[in-house]
């Protein structure tokens, strides 16, 4: 029987590295330092959502279903997933005030515009940035 091998150190919790690889047939070692697989460091839990994720394309309606669970939770399990993949997880107050950030933004560029301030193509560039 093959287990899943730990990520995480059961001492300190820090990730593990992986530095021994050897060959089922011929018994070949091999000792490094070898990158892991972001995805093989994830709980179980977390790759059977990625897989249903995947599976439905997406589609959170669908994996609501297949899964028996509610819309907040399957957001929340996607942001567990983001969060342990190293990313940051943006809830929709975050993105609304990007975005109203980035507005507030081109509305500055564009009276800027209107007061003779800069030109149109500095505008059209300082929008494109955005």
């Amino acid at each position: 029987m093959r287990y899943k091998a730990p990520g995480l150190c059961p001492v300190c919790s820090e990730k593990l590295a992986i530095t021994k690889l050897s060959c089922p047939k011929c018994a070949t070692n091999i000792e490094g330092d070898f990158q892991p697989c972001e995805f093989c460091r994830l709980p179980n839990d977390e790759l059977d959502f990625i897989k249903v994720f995947i599976k439905n394309r997406g589609n959170i309606k669908d994996v609501e279903k297949e899964l028996g669970i509610s819309y907040p939770t399957v957001r929340a399990k996607l942001d567990t997933v983001i969060t342990s993949l190293g990313f940051v997880a943006h809830n929709q107050k975050d993105i609304d005030d990007m975005k109203a950030a980035k507005e507030k933004q081109k509305n500055e560029i564009l009276n800027q515009l209107s007061q003779g301030v800069i030109t149109a193509k500095e505008a059209t560039e300082a929008i494109k940035v955005l």
